[in-house]
């Protein structure tokens, strides 16, 4: 954990060194779900450049930052993520948002590509997540953090923060946007879920099955970040439907459920009051 906390401190300082203006949102985007916001860009690179350790991309992820104004503040666009499943720890795989939050940022907005676990839900249909289960056997908090990141045993019961899922709702409203709500099992990957164990996690109470998120959410909670994720539903859970799974699939999902999202997200990034009110009725 010493290790990190200097890499971190490290990452901060070349950040100031560089000469750009910190982060109030970090918005990260899943599997084929990196939009266009229209925003000015301010500054834009490598998701590497700020790593202290090697990724390798993933399949629909340009794994590409872009640092963005936006009425609502100055925003750090995480196009792309790294995941467990590549060989990283529970700290690596959150390393990129505990960056945010140690350069100030309060809010984080997430997106995913998901499975349906929820007979109803349709590839394409969008989901605001409302609680998770952490099925990945692994969590960012164990080790020994700084006391000054928050509490050892941080509580979860509002994780995915009210308001802005009130805001989030609101918006998707105004644009005609439809927005489920739903709970979100984070499992390890990269093997898709067998038919079996997408049963199990609907008895358990998912919406939702995906191979990220609950370990970004958990760390970024632990640091005051108030959070906020939409899932896209990509493909209905193995069993569902007599087809196999396809990655190919999650990225055509993605691609076709763009527009929504750049149209949601742009109208909650472009309010000016998006912290204030936030943080006024937290």
């Amino acid at each position: 954990m010493n290790h990190l906390v200097k890499e971190l401190d490290a990452a901060v300082s070349d950040w100031d060194a560089r000469g750009w203006p910190r982060p109030s949102t970090v918005l990260v985007s899943g599997s084929g779900l990196a939009i266009d916001l229209g925003s000015e860009v301010l500054a834009s690179g490598a998701i590497q450049e700020l790593l202290p350790f090697p990724a390798h991309g993933i399949v629909g992820h340009p794994m590409e930052f872009q640092l963005l104004s936006t009425p609502s503040g100055v925003v750090l666009y995480y196009r792309g993520r790294v995941h467990g499943y590549q060989g990283l720890t529970a700290a690596q795989t959150v390393f990129l948002v505990r960056l945010g939050a140690l350069l100030g940022a309060q809010v984080l907005i997430m997106t995913n590509a998901s499975g349906g676990v929820d007979p109803s839900l349709r590839p394409g249909d969008l989901v605001l997540l409302q609680d998770h289960l952490n099925l990945m056997g692994k969590n960012p908090l164990e080790g020994d953090p700084p006391s000054e990141w928050g509490p050892r045993f941080p509580d979860m019961t509002t994780a995915y923060d009210r308001e802005l899922r009130a805001l989030l709702h609101v918006n998707a409203q105004a644009a005609s946007i439809g927005l489920h709500d739903g709970v979100y099992a984070g499992v390890s990957g990269p093997s898709y879920e067998t038919p079996a164990e997408v049963r199990m996690l609907g008895t358990l109470g998912a919406t939702l099955v995906g191979m990220s998120t609950v370990l970004e959410v958990i760390a970024a909670n632990h640091m005051g970040m108030r959070c906020a994720v939409v899932s896209v539903v990509s493909n209905l859970g193995a069993g569902l439907l007599d087809v196999p799974l396809d990655h190919d699939e999650v990225l055509v999902a993605g691609r076709e459920a763009a527009g929504k999202l750049q149209s949601l997200f742009s109208r909650v990034l472009s309010d000016e009051n998006l912290l204030r009110s936030v943080s006024e009725t937290g």
